[in-house]
């Protein structure tokens, strides 16, 4: 039986009117009439209203909203924009006015609604983290509770990660931290700029923040701790020469091995750095599971691999997983009691990397992707509705499929996570807590630094490749660039890794590169236009026009 963790709503603060008046994105508008005096009275109005509020926003049940669960957001920008899923046009299906074709291709425009979105969610929790650091700090004008430092580290590490992932996703942003900034006053900060300022506000935070871990029911369900600050530090320093890089289309990165990290009064470059978090994080006990499905079982809160999830279910919490319900074959979700859309797949080069259809097959295959002929829970067969046998044909997947043969059964299906037949909503409230880091990265990232470093990463590796009986490999970039795709697909990391690999640009799986993009422009997305007419202090990322 679970143990949930109970986040309260501050319904003054839920609604943001995003880029509707004058100063967009950065104004919060109280709309119930709560009384703001009440809402921070005692230390557990702090809590509740100042913190536990915030994690309701790290899942979503609405487009572009959570960092992962929904569509046209965070994870649908890192991850249909790669070489590894594809929403393939299947006749009227998934077209939507070539959005999807439009990601895939690199097509996206500074006025596409899902970067637009994706922005705005962001910036919605940095606005109201910034409003939660301040009246944390207002209060303990009057009050000595010791728990309050720890509440601010929690919330400025949760500012922390939003900016993260603005600097990954959009390069040069406002760095933005009072609640009640005014757009005219708001400038652009250099991508370096942003990542100084989300270290500094991660290792101030850390020794702050619990132990526990945040995976598993109790009181820290679901929150930033220590380790979950350690795994974004490891992130930080594994991609320090993309995120010092204040111009990412000249075709000169600064280097990892000179840029510095002090860290308990000493310096060490960025893949020391990388090192030295990973480490922390196994000295706290994390390791692989046994078996690799735990880690996105139904009921997953075991896992000792899981670092930082987003907490499920079906009666609790609205946030909502639409990944496997928008992949499989409406007759295949049928067979299972739940529904489908008949949509993402994995691509060409995917299937490459993981050796489908040869003898070399990696053992993963079968764990995250559904291909061939398709069996119910009972082991019969599923059948289309004119009677024939339900095969996804793997191979067959393009960016336009439709009117072929394979119009509704290209493509390999996304299988990570098990399924939990009592899902409601089609499927998309179900029990499988969302992965977003795990230990496995860990492992990963710490022989990616080493080999960078000029060591010998094998070791790691061999422990992510022998948990699921996969043969050895010696520890080369290429091969680390591969084990990411294995290990992490359908996670949410690929667009990540191919940027820090110098790969993201290039022609992949029915995708040419487009005019101009060797210069890497599209490693980041452009600034969404609205924002840019709002204030003539920001300004476009290079590449892109100013509208489209």
């Amino acid at each position: 039986m679970k143990k949930y963790r109970i986040v309260y709503w501050l319904a003054a603060v839920c609604c943001l009117p995003l880029f509707t008046a004058c100063n967009g994105f950065l104004r919060e508008d109280p709309r119930d009439g709560t009384d703001h005096a009440d809402a921070y009275r005692t230390l557990s109005d702090v809590y509740l209203n100042a913190v536990a509020s915030l994690y309701n926003y790290v899942g979503g049940y609405a487009d572009s909203q959570g960092l992962q669960g929904t569509g046209r957001g965070v994870y649908d920008l890192n991850t249909f924009t790669t070489d590894e899923a594809i929403m393939p046009t299947r006749g009227g299906d998934w077209y939507d006015g070539g959005f999807w074709q439009g990601l895939y291709l690199h097509k996206w425009g500074v006025s596409n609604d899902a970067v637009q979105a994706t922005w705005e969610y962001l910036y919605k929790v940095l606005m109201l983290s910034n409003k939660s650091v301040e009246q944390i700090q207002k209060f303990r004008e009057t009050h000595d509770d010791p728990e309050l430092p720890a509440y601010l580290a929690e919330v400025r590490a949760m500012r922390a990660m939003y900016y993260y992932y603005l600097l990954d996703l959009f390069g040069r942003v406002p760095l933005v931290l009072s609640s009640s900034a005014s757009m005219s006053d708001i400038v652009q900060s250099e991508r370096k700029t942003v990542f100084d300022f989300v270290v500094k506000e991660l290792q101030e935070a850390a020794p702050l923040l619990a132990e526990s871990r945040s995976n598993r029911p109790g009181d820290y369900y679901g929150r930033i701790t220590r380790p979950v600050a350690y795994f974004l530090l490891a992130k930080l320093a594994l991609n320090a020469e993309v995120y010092t890089d204040n111009d990412w289309t000249d075709g000169v990165r600064p280097d990892g091995g000179t840029i510095s990290f002090t860290i308990d009064g000493r310096q060490q470059n960025a893949w020391q750095a990388t090192v030295t978090y990973c480490d922390r994080i196994t000295a706290m006990g994390y390791a692989l599971e046994p078996l690799y499905e735990t880690n996105f079982a139904v009921y997953n809160e075991s896992s000792v691999e899981n670092i930082f999830t987003i907490p499920m279910n079906k009666t609790l919490y609205t946030n909502q997983m639409q990944y496997l319900f928008r992949s499989r074959h409406y007759n295949h979700a049928k067979a299972y009691g739940l529904s489908g859309e008949n949509g993402s797949s994995a691509t060409k080069d995917a299937l490459r990397v993981f050796g489908y259809d040869t003898a070399e097959v990696d053992p993963r295959f079968d764990k995250c992707y559904f291909a061939g002929v398709m069996y119910d829970l009972k082991g019969e067969l599923i059948r289309l509705d004119d009677g024939t046998v339900l095969e996804y044909h793997p191979w067959e997947v393009a960016v336009d499929i439709s009117d072929t043969p394979y119009e509704k059964t290209a493509g390999a299906r996304m299988k990570k996570y098990a399924i939990d037949t009592d899902a409601t909503k089609d499927g998309k409230l179900m029990e499988n807590d969302i992965v977003l880091f795990r230990y496995a990265d860990v492992l990963l990232m710490k022989s990616e630094a080493k080999v960078r470093n000029g060591e010998n990463g094998d070791a790691e590796l061999a422990q992510v490749r022998s948990r699921v009986g996969a043969v050895a490999r010696p520890a080369t970039l290429e091969n680390l660039l591969d084990e990411r795709l294995l290990e992490f697909a359908w996670e949410g990391w690929r667009r990540q890794d191919l940027v820090r690999f110098g790969r993201f640009t290039r022609a992949y799986s029915d995708r040419p590169q487009l005019a101009g993009e060797e210069s890497g422009y599209t490693t980041v997305f452009p600034i969404p236009g609205n924002v840019l007419k709002m204030n003539e202090r920001l300004w476009q990322n290079k590449g892109y026009l100013m509208s489209d």
